[in-house]
């Protein structure tokens, strides 16, 4: 009985090791955070500002939320490797809070390995910019990073909206991923008309929102931009966490979720080296 005992220890402990070292490359066959094999661009001495969310909580003393990860760091990571110069900013500037799941041994993308090791990187973090004192026009690529926290304040920024007409009305590239794109709805064209109308452009869909079931924040990106006026894409998947999807118009390039952070980087130097639009 003892030696049965012990066997069925021993497999239970490597059924359970398989498993802990499985989950990670299971979740990237799925889909997440693939591998951008498409084409690298290169911005040398280009300038590139990546904006975060200052929000770190899920409602009212909820759980704790921010950007997600490596919608901020895969983008940081293709801009510096394709020669540009990168700050990064928050709404309220200082602290940005990072969403703590998405560090997570089994969500983690190797952007994020490389930031938890990149001491210069987590100061930019923690000491980020405020967008206020910013002008937006000295960069020739805005980003907007997502993450749950950017449904509290990144589409009710007054000055990020601003701002982002500003730059986008001095031929900027502008673009962000998942929540991120809920920055637009405040921003303005040349001609002064909602930035997003008649603009097609892609973000985290109402499927993924309801599948995650983090339905109480204030905004949804493809509702709410709908409602903007904008022609919203998207790809779906069992789980739209796993779907992947990006869309550039014009000036604008946009990315449906996490999965599209290193692709819209680089689709935004693509555009900003005067590349199809």
């Amino acid at each position: 009985m003892k030696k049965v005992l012990i066997v069925i220890a021993i497999v239970v402990v490597v059924l359970g090791l398989v498993a802990w070292l499985g989950l990670p490359a299971g979740l990237r066959a799925a889909g997440l955070h693939p591998h951008y094999s498409g084409p690298k661009y290169q911005l040398p001495g280009g300038k590139a500002l990546i904006i975060t969310t200052s929000h770190d909580r899920l409602g009212e003393g909820g759980a704790k939320t921010g950007v997600f990860g490596s919608e901020m760091t895969a983008p940081y990571y293709e801009f510096i490797t394709g020669g540009m110069k990168v700050d990064v900013a928050s709404i309220k500037g200082g602290q940005i809070p990072i969403d703590p799941m998405s560090f997570k041994w089994f969500i983690k993308s190797e952007y994020d390995d490389r930031f938890l090791k990149d001491p210069e990187f987590q100061r930019k973090a923690a000491q980020s910019l405020k967008i206020d004192d910013i002008d937006f026009t000295t960069y020739d690529i805005i980003y907007l990073a997502g993450g749950w926290g950017a449904a509290y304040d990144l589409g009710t920024s007054e000055v990020l909206g601003r701002k982002i007409s500003e730059a986008y009305r001095a031929g900027k590239i502008i673009g962000g991923v998942c929540h991120g794109p809920l920055g637009l709805l405040l921003a303005k064209d040349e001609k002064g008309a909602h930035l997003v109308k008649g603009r097609h452009l892609t973000a985290v869909t109402d499927k993924q929102v309801e599948e995650l079931g983090i339905t109480m924040t204030p905004q949804h990106p493809e509702r709410d931009l709908r409602a903007a006026g904008a022609l919203f894409e998207g790809e779906t998947a069992f789980r739209d966490m796993f779907a992947n999807h990006s869309v550039v118009d014009g000036r604008l390039v946009t990315g449906q979720n996490q999965n599209a952070g290193s692709e819209v980087a680089n689709k935004m130097m693509m555009t900003a080296k005067g590349g199809p639009r």
